[in-house]
């Protein structure tokens, strides 16, 4: 029998904003597309309904050039603590519940993917620790512009 953590890799920051402006780079697709993924990448949103039930479908673009198409489907949205979505590609299938926790005017935040299986997860976190380091850098380098 495995445990969610056998399936989890869990990644947090503590970020120097308060968390409606965290919130708000996630729920403004603009602002979302400008430092969302690791770096070095780039995104082309297609569709982004930020609704319960609603689509994001977008391409994330690597340093070389390789194109990542990308589906998720937002499951839960509560402002400005929750946002929760199931990434639907099969090369990395997961939920994904990000949390922001207030912290003196600071933000917590804390992102758990949540993987089908253990095998789906050694499948990535070899590399996806450090991919999320990488956008909470970006992410962090976003909010400063503010």
């Amino acid at each position: 029998m495995t445990s969610v953590a056998d399936r989890e890799i869990v990644s947090t920051r503590l970020l120097a904003a308060p968390r409606e402006k965290v919130f708000a780079a996630f729920s403004d697709p603009k602002a979302l597309a400008a430092w969302w993924g690791p770096k070095g990448f780039t995104n082309r949103f297609r569709t982004f309904e930020f609704k319960p039930g609603g689509t994001w479908l977008f391409e994330m673009i690597g340093p070389t050039g390789t194109v990542y198409e990308n589906e998720s489907r937002f499951v839960e949205i509560v402002r400005p603590e929750r946002i929760v979505f199931d990434h639907l590609r099969t090369h990395h299938r997961f939920l994904m519940t990000i949390t922001l926790a207030d912290e003196v005017g600071k933000t917590r935040i804390v992102w758990r993917m949540t993987f089908e299986t253990p095998a789906e997860r050694e499948k990535v976190k070899a590399f996806v620790p450090e991919a999320n380091e990488q956008n909470f850098d970006r992410l962090e380098a976003h909010l400063s512009l503010k």
